[in-house]
């Protein structure tokens, strides 16, 4: 295994195209009880027993706590302008609601870790919530099962963030997959809190209506920060302000079934539309949603309207790793369903496969796919998009040596063919995509996988912590540069 060949006749990424690597602070951090930080849903959900997590916690995790200056320092050779990271709700304020107590001591890291970056010339991309809800909120009053308390509450965090950080932080991404959170905490319950009445590992929840209930919070959540951004921060601080959303591109499995082609379509309503059609459009979600669900999706009040509609965000943040087929299924949809009655599959009717094997089962390389999906979004919402998320493990990178796993090529391809996805959507489809934000810097706990799949740039030894780079840390700069438009005029 070696390196690819870099080079591509297409050229359309924009001058000012950004790019850079994501983290995220339970992910990587550690120091879950150092520094004045208190505990978050995870840090329960990591020490379950029997475990849910394969047996992983990130009490450790990367030590990126004590170990950011070296990781800054990856980031410079790799050449990277920008960088996303995430904000630990709880190291900030412990408990995390509006009238407790603050953590000078946390807000004090994350101001090393901006003026870090900066000292690098590097441009810090901070994600408000990545998951991680303070436990003390989840104790308090339900967390996002409270849409009410939660959306107050992760509204005052906010404004606390722009205060202490604004001077200094320019690029805002309020909230991570928000139908994650929702789906995986509070329907199949695989991931923290571990809601679920469909798990028999969970021991509590509703996944009839839980999910739903939890949506609206973040949908809601997300305006409110917004507000507080452009009403009090924004003519000052002149910084933009986004949200992250998850969400694969669907296929019909059976191309020439109507159905079928109705089921991709719903699927992705199910999934992108749900929170992007409130927040970008500013209406109800979508209609397949209201007929499917019924007086199980919470309605939005005049006044929640009033919110929406003030919130102007300014990009669309997408996460993006693969595709699926989409096959509709006969008869009304079971009440736990949350994909709007469809089948997923890796493969069409012709028992073509959507993609080629990563290292995880769900995760397949379909660039063509991508471009489809980042025209779709684009025309349905409008907004300038930041892929904010995207990246693989390598097929058997979980088994790998550091060795092996530095030679990275099903990674380098990924990277290479998704670049040119963005390029065709740019050029021939008239996106306007403004930046790439791969995932991730370095090997770390993949949530409920442990520290299994390898999404790194950066190979971690999780027995002595020292970090190595892959080869696809170093080329993603020079695929990026080859493909702006510059790249072409210097070479005519």
């Amino acid at each position: 295994m070696g390196s690819i060949d870099i080079t591509t006749t297409l050229a359309s990424l924009p001058d000012d195209f950004d790019w850079g690597f994501a983290t995220a602070s339970y992910q990587i951090e550690g120091g879950v009880a150092e520094g004045g930080r208190g505990p978050c849903i995870w840090d329960t959900f990591c020490h379950l027993e029997p475990t849910r997590t394969k047996g992983a916690n990130a009490d450790v995790a990367c030590d990126h706590y004590r170990r950011y200056e070296e990781d800054f320092d990856l980031l410079q050779k790799y050449g990277a302008p920008s960088y996303r990271f995430s904000l630990s709700w709880s190291r900030i304020i412990p408990i995390g609601g509006r009238n407790d107590p603050i953590n000078e001591a946390g807000i004090d890291f994350y101001n090393r870790l901006i003026d870090a970056l900066l000292a690098r010339d590097i441009v810090p991309w901070v994600t408000l919530h990545h998951w991680d809800l303070p436990l003390g909120i989840h104790d308090r009053y339900g967390g996002w099962l409270n849409v009410e308390e939660s959306q107050a509450d992760f509204e005052h965090f906010a404004r606390l963030c722009y205060e202490r950080f604004g001077d200094r932080v320019k690029h805002w991404i309020t909230l991570n997959e928000p139908w994650i959170i929702s789906v995986f905490g509070y329907s199949s319950g695989i991931n923290a809190p571990g809601r679920s009445s469909t798990n028999p590992e969970a021991s509590e929840g509703d996944s009839t209506r839980e999910p739903w209930t939890v949506g609206k919070a973040l949908i809601m959540s997300h305006a409110r920060a917004v507000n507080v951004y452009n009403k009090e921060f924004r003519q000052t601080q002149k910084g933009v302000i986004g949200i992250s959303l998850n969400g694969d591109y669907y296929e019909p499995w059976d191309a020439s079934e109507p159905k079928d082609t109705e089921a991709a379509e719903r699927r992705m309503q199910f999934h992108i539309g749900w929170f992007a059609n409130p927040i970008f459009l500013k209406q109800d979600y979508p209609e397949c949603m209201r007929q499917q669900l019924g007086d199980r999706l919470p309605t939005f009040s005049a006044d929640d309207m009033a919110i929406l509609q003030e919130a102007e965000t300014d990009f669309y943040g997408m996460n993006y790793y693969t595709g699926q087929f989409a096959r509709h299924i006969s008869g009304p949809a079971d009440q736990n369903d949350f994909k709007g009655n469809v089948d997923e599959l890796q493969d069409d009717k012709e028992g073509r496969p959507v993609g080629t094997k990563s290292g995880l089962g769900w995760l397949r390389s379909c660039p063509d796919l991508f471009r489809k999906h980042l025209t779709r979004v684009y025309r349905l919402y409008g907004k300038p998009i930041y892929i904010t998320e995207n990246g693989c493990p390598c097929p058997g990178e979980a088994t790998m040596t550091r060795e092996e796993s530095v030679q990275d090529t099903y990674r380098q391809q990924y990277f290479a063919d998704h670049l040119d996805a963005i390029c065709k959507s740019i050029s021939e489809d008239g996106s306007d995509i403004k930046g790439y934000l791969a995932w991730s810097l370095m090997d770390n706990l993949e949530w409920s996988d442990g520290y299994g799949p390898r999404f790194g740039v950066t190979f971690t030894d999780y027995n002595t912590l020292e970090r190595t780079p892959k080869q696809s840390a170093l080329l993603l700069g020079k695929m990026i540069e080859s493909r702006k438009k510059s790249a072409v005029q210097a070479s005519q």
